[in-house]
C-alpha cells in the first residue's frame, strides 16, 4: 500500500537546518512492529506515524518512533507532525489552535503565521523532577570529567521522555565539548535516562542559551535540535527560580555543532507551562511502500 510521505526540517529557518523528521501521513493498517522497522529504517532521530484521532478533542493522532523505541512525546515531531497535518490538510487550525493526540496525551498546539514563515508550538507535558542518585551520579560525573558547570544541580526531567538535564559554565563550554558517547551509553541506560542534555548562558542576544542533547543508548550519538530537551532544561530552570536574563521568552541554539544550525523559541505562559516552537521546512514530498 502507497502511503503519503513527507521529510521536514524542523526548527529550520531554511532547508537543510534544524533537526530533519519523517512523517507517514496515514499509517492505518500498520502495527507496532512495521512502524518501529520503518523508523529504523529512515535511520532519523525519529520518524511519526499519523492517525485517526481516539479523543473526540483532537485534531489528529501521532504515534513518535526513534530507531530503538517509542516515545510518548518529543518536541521537534510534534511540531513537525502539526506542520505536516495542515500541509495535507487532514486538519485544519481553528483560531490559532489544534489538539495532538500522542502517547503523553492531548498536547495544546499553536500555529502563528502562514507558509514559510509560519511557526508552531507545542505545550510540553508538565515536567517532574528526580534527583540522580548513588552509582548513576558516579557515571555521570566520569562522563564529565573536566568540564567546568555551571550552578545548578544535574537533574532527571521526565516530560514524557526523561532527559538528564546538566548546566555547563558557559556556552564556550558546551560548544567545545568531545563527548565521551560510551560514557554517556553507560550513565543513560543506568539512570533510565532518554539522553544528556547540556546547557550554557552565551553573550548572544538573538539565542542566549546554547544547547546540546546526546542520545548514544538510543542510536543517536548527538540529536540536532530537540524539542522535549529544551522544554526540559526551562522547566528546570523555572523550578530554580533560575531564568534570569532569559526571561519568560527565549530562543535556544542547538545543532551547530553537527551542522544544522537550529533555532528553538521557548515560551513559559502564566500557568509556568513550556511551549516549544519554531519554522518547518518541507524537504521531500512522496510515497512509501512499506
Amino acid at each position: 500500500m502507497q502511503r503519503s510521505f513527507l521529510q521536514l526540517d524542523v526548527f529550520a529557518g531554511r532547508i537543510g537546518a534544524g533537526n530533519p523528521l519523517a512523517v507517514v501521513l496515514d499509517a492505518r493498517e500498520l502495527d507496532t512492529a512495521a512502524m518501529q522497522a520503518f523508523a529504523a529504517w529512515t535511520n532519523l532521530s525519529e520518524t511519526c506515524f499519523v492517525l485517526p484521532p481516539v479523543s473526540g478533542e483532537a485534531s489528529y493522532r501521532v504515534r513518535i518512533f526513534t530507531p530503538k523505541q517509542e516515545l510518548p512525546f518529543a518536541g521537534h515531531p510534534s511540531v513537525g507532525t502539526a506542520h505536516a497535518v495542515l500541509e495535507a490538510g487532514i486538519a485544519e487550525a481553528t483560531d490559532g489552535a489544534l489538539m495532538q493526540e500522542c502517547g503523553a496525551g492531548l498536547l495544546p498546539i499553536r500555529v502563528e503565521g502562514q507558509g514559510q514563515l509560519r511557526r508552531i508550538f507545542v505545550r510540553a507535558p508538565q515536567a517532574q523532577f528526580s534527583p540522580i542518585r548513588n552509582h548513576s551520579l558516579h557515571l555521570l560525573d566520569h562522563a564529565l570529567a573536566g568540564v567546568a558547570r555551571g550552578t545548578l544541580p544535574p537533574s532527571l526531567v521526565d516530560n514524557g521522555p526523561i532527559w538528564c538535564v546538566l548546566e555547563f559554565a558557559d556556552e564556550a563550554g558546551v560548544r567545545a565539548w568531545q563527548p565521551p558517547l560510551d560514557a554517556i551509553a553507560e550513565f543513560t541506560r543506568e539512570a533510565g535516562a532518554v539522553g544528556l542534555a547540556v546547557f550554557g548562558r552565551g553573550l548572544d542576544a538573538s539565542s542566549p542559551l546554547c544547547v546540546r542533547a546526546f542520545c548514544p543508548a538510543d542510536g543517536i550519538p548527538e540529536d540536532p535540535v530537540t524539542g522535549s530537551a529544551n522544554a526540559a532544561i526551562a522547566a528546570w530552570l523555572r523550578h530554580n527560580d533560575a531564568l534570569g536574563g532569559l526571561g519568560r521568552a527565549y530562543s535556544a541554539s542547538q545543532g551547530r555543532e553537527v551542522g544544522r544550525d537550529g533555532r528553538i523559541e521557548v515560551r513559559i505562559d502564566d500557568e509556568d507551562a513550556v511551549w516549544i516552537g519554531g519554522q518547518t521546512q518541507t524537504v521531500i514530498r512522496g510515497s512509501v511502500d512499506w
